[in-house]
């Protein structure tokens, strides 16, 4: 095995709460030469441990394209008098956005495919904005109201600030302007003469919208509105009615919302409802079939899962329509003229629940959730939610639909007669076979009593499918345990074209829904954060655990895998079971907890002391926090005395990564190899990307063909 690099120890002492910790490459924070070369070192450290598995990652590359289509095109969306939709060619790392003209009326689209485009007008062909860059996300992708110009927001370096040109559809060339560090969000006002943005403060926080006139510079811009409190970020967007330019103002606890006229862009931003800590609320704006105007709103107030509130603009008092559901999590709706689509969680799994809207004076009437009817979904588990839907104005909602053996599919749901027709599904080459694989549910009990669901999908060789829906192993198994948990973000189930390789080669894939992500509700979420986040590092373990005991695989065979705070917890359940698994992959692992959330000037610090809790303020925050944090907790020794060995880890990183450090998987690598020479472990950090790793599709396949090649290797499985 190749010697890994070293770098210097240079203690650094950080005392809170009359506790001290020392940090023996603190210094690698600091973007120097020195840490520069290091991360240098470190990538050809990788470089030379990965090249004997070229074969096996050329390999996988290749099944990744062989199942991919790489010539295609997405579902045309219809906006006006335009289809519009992306299509990809072989060959090129990027989509094309495209349109083509309508002819008649409706949503849904005819039979267009690449063969039969006539007309087609390339509106931005990212692989020629990304010529002579290694990395190219595009944050800004907004068309005008007119149809005539495009806004685009690029970032080629990963760090998540954007420069902003107007570019026309319509051959007229490239305006003037052009806006420098614009973050996501962006809304054209109605005249299309002025739009609204986003900017970022020092730590990266969003918390100016500004107002632009079509043909000035920028610093000619209107501040629209400031969010000066530090645990609040601001976001922008437009209503599908086109009325209103929405500014959401939010910390992870507490929302308020201002809207601004969009037929009357220079008026000042009103408020909805004022912040009130503790309560969450969205809005959906949209207008009745009498000509009446109405806010609907999904809040948590007097509801631990949220309830569905309605009134008319101009009046202040809100009606309940649907009531809350304990266990079943109401995520959101969509308002259209006479249908709203409204999202929530069924089993632990996303659904789409759908109900026509009454004309006369009350539009929703005291029965609108028993009039409602969900959207079928094609498997259990799976996942449903709305497809692109940008017409006010329609009939038909597209819906999109997948499991973990089902394909992507988009469809269109027919309010009025709840006819579904599927217009394209994902198309997965080389004799694909559903029926080859199996899927279901798994569940176990953690130590309080609570049910811990568990997403499986596997080839039929390894596991069986019984009569209620669940699976039953075959015997030990090679088996992949993903988790992530934090931010009430649900792992819901995907399909993946990429994951056959693992399956083909007998590896079982498993998700499981722990305590801190969203999967079984709001309570759920609340279990697993602040003081009571540990838990979600136990939940993860008792699921592996159970894994083994239940003969679905071995310590040897197991592996797990997460990224950014599916990273924490990897390198959390390393520490509490260093035993347990043979091999981590950690991805952008936020493992240095108490350095980070102790240093405010950072990137989103003080915006996360709700999902973390403040350790400057809170001796409880810094000693929950300092019990689980990875980087404090790597030892050579388990309680008992005994050396511990750690499971091997692939660990991979961003330079430009403004959501979780640099520093942050390179301090950790050095200290467990300080701590033990039995693991191997290894770094990858990307020198031209951020958070996200990859853009360019190819480069993303390849960089997955790398990881799972690693994989592979460490359970034995060479071919």
């Amino acid at each position: 095995m190749p010697t890994p690099p070293s770098a210097p120890k240079r203690p650094f002492s950080i005392t809170r709460h009359g506790d001290t910790r020392v940090d023996d490459y603190y210094w690698l924070m600091e973007r120097s030469p020195a840490t520069i070369a290091h991360l240098e070192a470190e990538n050809a450290h990788y470089r030379e441990v990965i090249a004997p598995l070229e074969p096996l990652r050329e390999t996988l590359f290749q099944e990744f394209k062989g199942r991919i289509k790489e010539t295609d095109m997405s579902v045309p969306v219809r906006r006006r008098g335009w289809w519009y939709f992306e299509r990809t060619e072989e060959g090129l790392n990027y989509p094309i956005s495209c349109r083509v003209p309508a002819e008649g009326s409706g949503d849904n689209p005819p039979e267009i495919g690449l063969e039969q485009l006539v007309g087609e007008e390339i509106i931005f062909d990212e692989n020629k904005e990304a010529a002579g860059h290694d990395f190219l996300s595009v944050g800004v992708f907004a068309l005008s109201p007119d149809d005539q110009w495009i806004a685009v927001g690029t970032d080629f370096e990963g760090s998540e600030r954007h420069t902003v040109t107007i570019r026309s559809i319509t051959g007229q060339g490239t305006l003037p302007d052009l806006l420098q560090d614009v973050y996501y969000g962006f809304a054209w006002a109605a005249d299309a003469k002025y739009f609204f943005y986003t900017k970022v403060d020092e730590a990266m926080r969003p918390w100016q919208v500004w107002r632009h006139a079509i043909g000035s510079e920028q610093s000619e811009d209107h501040l629209v509105y400031q969010e000066d409190d530090a645990q609040y970020s601001i976001g922008i967007g437009k209503s599908r009615d086109e009325a209103i330019i929405g500014i959401q103002i939010g910390s992870s606890m507490t929302s308020e919302f201002r809207y601004i006229d969009a037929a009357a862009p220079l008026s000042d931003p009103r408020v909805v409802e004022a912040r009130n800590f503790g309560v969450e609320y969205d809005l959906e704006h949209f207008v009745d079939q009498r000509g009446d105007a109405w806010w609907l709103k999904t809040t948590n107030e007097g509801a631990t899962d949220f309830r569905l509130m309605a009134r008319r603009v101009q009046d202040s008092v809100w009606r309940e329509i649907i009531p809350e559901r304990p266990g079943s999590r109401l995520e959101g709706v969509d308002a259209f003229a006479t249908f709203l689509a409204i999202g929530e969680r069924s089993e632990g799994c996303p659904a789409l629940r759908v109900v026509q809207l009454q004309v006369g004076d009350d539009p929703f009437g005291s029965d609108l959730l028993e009039r409602s009817h969900l959207v079928p979904a094609p498997a259990y588990p799976s996942s449903v939610g709305t497809g692109g839907n940008p017409n006010y104005e329609t009939t038909h909602l597209r819906v999109a639909m997948a499991s973990m053996t089902t394909p992507s599919l988009v469809a269109t749901f027919n309010v009025d007669t709840e006819e579904m027709v599927i217009l394209k599904q994902q198309e997965v080459l080389g004799g694909y076979e559903e029926s080859d694989y199996v899927t279901g549910r798994w569940w176990t009990t953690a130590s309080d009593g609570e049910r811990i669901p568990v997403t499986l999908v596997a080839h039929r060789n390894q596991a069986e499918l019984l009569a209620d829906g669940s699976l039953r192993p075959k015997g030990p198994a090679p088996l992949l345990l993903y988790g992530y948990g934090s931010y009430e973000i649900s792992i819901d189930p995907r399909f993946s074209a990429m994951r056959l390789s693992l399956l083909d080669r007998g590896v079982i894939y498993a998700i499981a829904h722990i305590r801190g992500g969203g999967e079984m509700g709001r309570r759920w979420y609340e279990m697993g954060k602040l003081a009571q986040k540990p838990t979600t590092f136990s939940d993860f373990v008792r699921v592996a655990r159970d894994l083994v005991d239940s003969g679905w695989t071995t310590p040897a065979l197991l592996a797990a895998r997460g990224g950014s705070a599916g990273g924490l917890l990897m390198g959390a359940v390393m520490n509490l079971a260093p035993d347990l698994f043979h091999a981590i992959i950690a991805e952008v692992p936020f493992v240095d907890v108490v350095t980070t959330m102790l240093d405010a000037s950072l990137p989103l610090t003080v915006g996360e002391w709700e999902e973390w809790g403040n350790p400057e303020a809170s001796d409880l925050s810094y000693a929950t926090m300092k019990s689980y944090s990875p980087y404090d907790n790597v030892s050579a020794t388990n309680a008992d005395g005994a050396p511990r060995t750690y499971p091997h880890l692939y660990c991979a990183g961003g330079l430009n990564d403004s959501r979780v450090g640099f520093w942050e998987p390179a301090k950790w690598v050095l200290k467990l190899r300080d701590a033990s020479d039995q693991n191997q472990a290894i770094l990858k950090t990307e020198m031209g990307a951020g958070h996200s790793g990859p853009t360019g599709r190819y480069d993303a396949w390849r960089d997955e063909a790398e990881v799972i090649a690693w994989l592979l290797n460490e359970l034995a499985i060479t071919q």
